[in-house]
């Protein structure tokens, strides 16, 4: 019995606060002379600043020509002449197509004599009506005749006109559509010219960004033939309605193209920038979830590690925004979080990172 007692008193004294003072002694006692604390966990940190960010709305949309128009006659004739070759790039007012005039222009021949015949006339009626020689009434027919041959000379040169097919502005041509000798009739083809100086891009978004959406917003846009070269412009027109079907509205951008890259009728990839404003980015790695909950790890001046909880606005590729729970300047790690714990001692990696590049 009293051997039972002191095995139980001897537990005890194992298991209490001081039982184990004497055990952590006795361990400690056993360690080699000179032993080392294990080294900090060395870790990849980036240095939280301040960037330039926006609200992206991503859409597709279908390139225009900033004019465009399909060069046709507006009266039967026939062609005899050419003066322009494909694609190429002319002035408004620059003779294209000269179709067949000759009756016209022989007929404005012979209105011009009669002009200069009643202009003569009228000269010498009004210096004897100034003697009483004539009466008022020669006078004012020869007037009247010399306004008719005005007036029939300006009809003759319209028709001329409508036979001399010119540039409507500035643009580049297509393909040539008729030859000489060919007779063409109103709505017939002849060409086509396109002012590519700048091009409309047209896209379509969702409603519901309305009240974001406003003349002025930058855009990036992005085509399959150039690969990933980034296209500048900006939000030109906001459509007035609503698609009923797509419940989306059509936008107009409009994007410089003084080195005549892009054409009519590309499919491009659009994104909207809205909102500008400054914010902190920080990379995605850096985020520790938990549950609906997000942290990040920082290091302190002191090489601690400190969990803290932060709320994450606007994500873009590889980076995410924190809108509250950071500061700038500290540094939250990237590398290493599954590794370290708070009050942790860490080593730093390599120094802050630099940004990502930004699409």
């Amino acid at each position: 019995m009293k051997k039972n007692t002191f095995l139980i008193l001897l537990l005890l004294a194992v298991l209490l606060p001081g039982g184990l003072l004497l055990r952590s002694h006795l361990n400690s006692a056993t360690m080699p002379a000179g032993s080392k604390p294990p080294p900090a966990t060395p870790v990849t940190v980036f240095e939280v600043q301040p960037q330039a960010v926006f609200d992206r709305i991503e859409a597709l949309g279908t390139t225009l020509a900033n004019e465009s128009a399909q060069v046709t006659a507006a009266v039967t004739e026939k062609v005899v002449a050419v003066h322009f070759e494909d694609g190429q790039r002319v002035q408004a007012g620059e003779l294209l197509i000269t179709l067949q005039q000759n009756e016209e222009r022989a007929q404005r021949a012979a209105a011009l004599e009669q002009l200069a015949e009643n202009q003569r006339e009228l000269k010498r009626l009004e210096t004897l009506l100034k003697e009483d020689v004539v009466p008022q009434r020669d006078y004012d027919e020869r007037l009247t005749l010399l306004n008719v041959t005005r007036q029939r000379i300006r009809e003759i040169e319209a028709r001329i006109s409508d036979r001399t097919i010119r540039a409507p502005f500035d643009g580049f041509l297509g393909l040539r559509q008729v030859s000489v000798g060919a007779l063409v009739e109103p709505g017939d083809l002849i060409t086509t010219i396109d002012d590519l100086s700048r091009i409309k891009l047209d896209f379509n978004v969702p409603a519901t960004y309305l009240s974001v959406l406003q003349p002025g917003s930058s855009i990036h846009a992005y085509s399959a033939g150039w690969g990933d070269e980034r296209f500048e412009g900006t939000v030109a027109t906001i459509g007035t309605r609503i698609d009923p079907e797509t419940r989306s509205v059509l936008i107009r951008a409009i994007i410089p193209n003084r080195e005549m890259r892009l054409r009519p009728g590309l499919l491009m990839t659009v994104q909207l920038l809205n909102r500008q404003r400054e914010a902190l980015m920080i990379p995605e790695e850096a985020l520790v979830p938990v549950q609906r909950r997000h942290y990040v790890l920082t290091v302190g001046a002191d090489l601690t590690v400190e969990r803290k909880p932060v709320i994450i606005g606007q994500r873009q590729p590889g980076m995410v925004e924190v809108t509250q729970g950071l500061s700038p300047g500290e540094r939250v790690i990237v590398r290493g979080t599954t590794r370290v714990q708070p009050g942790q001692k860490v080593s730093i990696k390599g120094g802050s990172e630099p940004l990502p590049a930004k699409g």
